[in-house]
């Protein structure tokens, strides 16, 4: 693998980032990028221009860190029925599977190296994912190793990333109508009450990669 041609600021960050632990907390400690100018779809180098990310944005970021320390680059997006979908980066320790994430939700952010297999990395969304829209229905995997485009450091936007991860193929995913309809109603309750906020009350946030 080529070392990419970082500039001194985004080495030092790649030097001192070498955990996806690390790389969670400071996707965290970043604000969330609205988009609120236009979309975007920057690479890490517009990420650390920029001090901000949206969640692709923030699975590229990871991906280019992670990757100068042993990790291969690999993309999970899960498919909503609403369209609006969610990328993580994934990542193997000791044979289970976990990701970085970040999201305008709490409980779309990464997940510890906990999982078997990549369906219960994925049934560990499907509680967060409910919202007044949102219903998982399936996921799949990309080597950003396959793409020509400059992932990594190009300056403009990388749509063509995002054409990738939508047109690669999926494995379907089954969210029950029980399931969505009790997640759904705790959902609407919480924010009856709390109009402003973002619920964290899913199950299993012990296994969340962020405190």
């Amino acid at each position: 693998m080529a070392v990419p041609a970082f500039t001194p600021r985004e080495r030092a960050l790649v030097a001192r980032l070498r955990t996806p632990e690390q790389v969670q907390r400071w996707l965290n400690d970043m604000p969330y990028n609205w988009e609120r100018r236009g979309e975007t779809l920057r690479t890490f180098r517009g990420v650390v221009r920029r001090g901000q990310a949206h969640c692709l944005e923030a699975a590229l970021s990871a991906a280019t860190i992670l990757e100068q320390h042993g990790h291969p680059p690999l993309l999970m997006d899960l498919e909503s029925r609403d369209g609006l979908d969610h990328v993580v980066l994934l990542f193997q320790r000791q044979g289970r599977f976990g990701c970085v994430a970040r999201s305008r939700d709490p409980g779309l952010h990464g997940r510890k190296p906990v999982y078997r297999n990549l369906h219960s990395l994925v049934q560990s969304f499907s509680a967060p994912y409910i919202d007044s829209t949102g219903r998982l229905k399936g996921y799949g995997v990309l080597d950003l190793r396959t793409l020509r485009v400059d992932w990594r450091l190009s300056a403009r936007n990388v749509w063509s990333v995002e054409d990738a991860l939508i047109d690669n193929a999926h494995r379907r995913f089954r969210v029950s109508d029980a399931y969505h309809r009790r997640w759904h109603a705790r959902y609407r309750a919480f924010k009856a009450e709390h109009p402003h906020d973002r619920p964290t009350f899913y199950p299993n946030r012990r296994h969340w990669l962020w405190p």
